[in-house]
């Protein structure tokens, strides 16, 4: 036969890809791996919000009243759903639970506020949300640091609480019923004869009501997140995705 006789090993060394190729090939299914997992983590991201959101639709429908307090003032647990989406997956999960809860029972039960009720949930949202994250973030996302997000955001809610009813809640709903400010007092505060003014009103409704509620969906939903963490439910999704 005519033609160069090339040895074994020299054919091997041509076939074989250069260090370049070698390295290139690496970097991509190292890009692609990385790639995968982040699609994976934010489907589950996703999932895991609208579960939580779907939850807190159906807490915020099973509300009841306090005693002594105004109608539209009523104990629901819907805020739990939202602490440990916070905590658990971030800000922005945390807010679209919140967001999602109101679009939820607007859907399904209606409003019995005139939509008054449901707008100062929606503007409380980012100073429930964001002062929560940040705090617990900066804490370094320890138990200490849930507790204390929880202490910091409790006081901000109810202080802005007192701001919305004193100067958008209650002047929007007294605008809906075509009342004076000072009937709408009268008349929402008239389950407890020592309401006869705003003042009284924010300080013997709005604040201890926000104070029993806060308090109740803060220690359920901390309880929560540490059996969460002790059980290492999100590290085990996230093995398994």
């Amino acid at each position: 036969k005519s033609g160069l006789c090339v040895p074994h090993c020299m054919q091997s060394l041509f076939l074989s890809p250069t260090f370049g190729e070698f390295t290139s090939l690496v970097k991509y299914r190292t890009e692609r791996g990385l790639y995968v997992m982040k699609s994976m983590k934010k489907t589950q991201t996703v999932v895991l919000t609208a579960m939580l959101a779907a939850v807190a639709g159906v807490l915020m429908s099973l509300e009841f009243p306090l005693p002594l307090m105004p109608p539209f003032y009523k104990i629901d647990f819907s805020d739990v759903p939202a602490v440990l989406a916070t905590f658990l997956l971030g800000p922005v999960s945390g807010l679209m639970v919140e967001i999602i809860k109101i679009l939820i029972k607007l859907i399904t039960v209606g409003t019995s506020t005139m939509f008054v009720g449901e707008f100062a949930n929606l503007l409380g949202t980012l100073l429930f949300i964001l002062p929560l994250w940040a705090v617990f973030k900066r804490g370094g996302g320890s138990r200490k640091a849930c507790i204390a997000a929880l202490g910091v955001s409790l006081p901000i809610r109810i202080a802005f609480a007192c701001f919305l009813n004193a100067c958008i809640t209650l002047p929007l709903y007294a605008r809906a019923m075509g009342l004076s400010l000072e009937q709408v007092v009268l008349t929402v505060g008239a389950i407890n004869p020592m309401i006869q003014n705003l003042p009284l009103f924010l300080v013997l409704a709005t604040v201890p009501f926000n104070l029993i509620k806060l308090l109740l969906n803060y220690i359920v939903g901390y309880l929560l997140y540490d059996r969460i963490q002790a059980a290492n439910v999100v590290r085990k999704l996230e093995g398994n995705a």
